[in-house]
């Protein structure tokens, strides 16, 4: 396993292996990796030759009192991680080799990126997708691999690589989650130990709905059951939960069984760490 720091070398390193007929995976994260990247990177393994996870804390897709200075940064354990799984180029670069000074280019996506998450953080699917695209330009993926953790923005950047017709196959993983039912995130280390003992309801309460769903297709019924049941926990102050398509994320009145998602996020009142978790109906 090599570790790259320019995103010149990335990108000329992944040009010579396609020209030698080589197939790549990238897996993009944030680092701070845990089993939930992990298990991208055993999908990924054996879809192609060479196997690249960039370990990016991207400013851009940070709003203004977002996390971005607190984000936790391990890129000596990342790199253990990494080599454990068979990665064959961990790209790590500096904020400043990515972004110029003056960099004025950004790509929106219009459509899926406007609900959910993107009603309370306007820019975050801005600098997502515009970094996921520096990242394809550079890493030269025939494919990439995404959780469905964050389920929105799977949808946001299939919408961009169908609309921009970017030849990189989109693969999602199934939300990995602690046995308790919590789904893993490098910010549950920001809970208090009373909100990580409350935390595995919101996913007991998201299959609560789900089972309710199979005799309930109302979604503003099935949505204040989840509500009502989750605000009776001082601990929790949910942000939203939404019912919608699974491929634009628009709102779904009924239930379209294999192609509706759950979508919430909740608010910890103690850390004031925001959760995110989804279920498809």
């Amino acid at each position: 396993m090599i570790v790259i720091h320019d995103p010149k070398v990335l990108q000329q390193t992944a040009l010579e292996l396609r020209a030698q007929g080589k197939k790549i995976a990238l897996v993009p994260t944030m680092g701070n990796l845990h089993a939930g990247h992990a298990s991208l990177m055993d999908i990924a393994r054996p879809l192609a030759d060479v196997l690249i996870v960039s370990v990016f804390v991207n400013p851009t897709q940070f709003g203004p009192n977002e996390d971005y200075d607190k984000y936790p940064r391990t890129l000596e354990a990342d790199k253990q991680v990494c080599e454990a799984h068979g990665v064959n180029i961990v790209f790590a670069p500096a904020n400043e080799s990515i972004y110029f000074p003056d960099a004025s280019t950004f790509v929106n996506e219009h459509a899926c990126s406007q609900g959910l998450c993107g009603r309370s953080r306007p820019i975050h699917f801005r600098g997502v997708c515009t970094v996921v695209n520096l990242l394809f330009n550079l890493a030269q993926p025939n494919v990439a691999v995404f959780g469905q953790k964050d389920a929105q923005q799977v949808a946001v950047l299939k919408r961009m690589v169908r609309d921009l017709h970017i030849p990189v196959e989109m693969v999602v993983g199934p939300i990995v989650r602690e046995s308790d039912g919590l789904a893993l995130s490098s910010r549950n280390q920001y809970l208090t130990a009373r909100e990580r003992a409350a935390a595995p309801q919101i996913n007991a309460e998201l299959q609560a709905l789900a089972d309710l769903a199979k005799t309930e297709s109302d979604s503003k019924v099935l949505a204040k059951h989840f509500m009502d049941a989750l605000g009776q926990d001082a601990v929790f102050e949910p942000e939203y939960i939404e019912i919608v398509n699974n491929s634009t994320m628009l709102p779904a009145d009924k239930i379209e069984a294999g192609n509706t998602l759950v979508a919430v996020a909740v608010r910890m009142t103690e850390s004031r760490t925001r959760l995110i978790d989804n279920i498809v109906l």
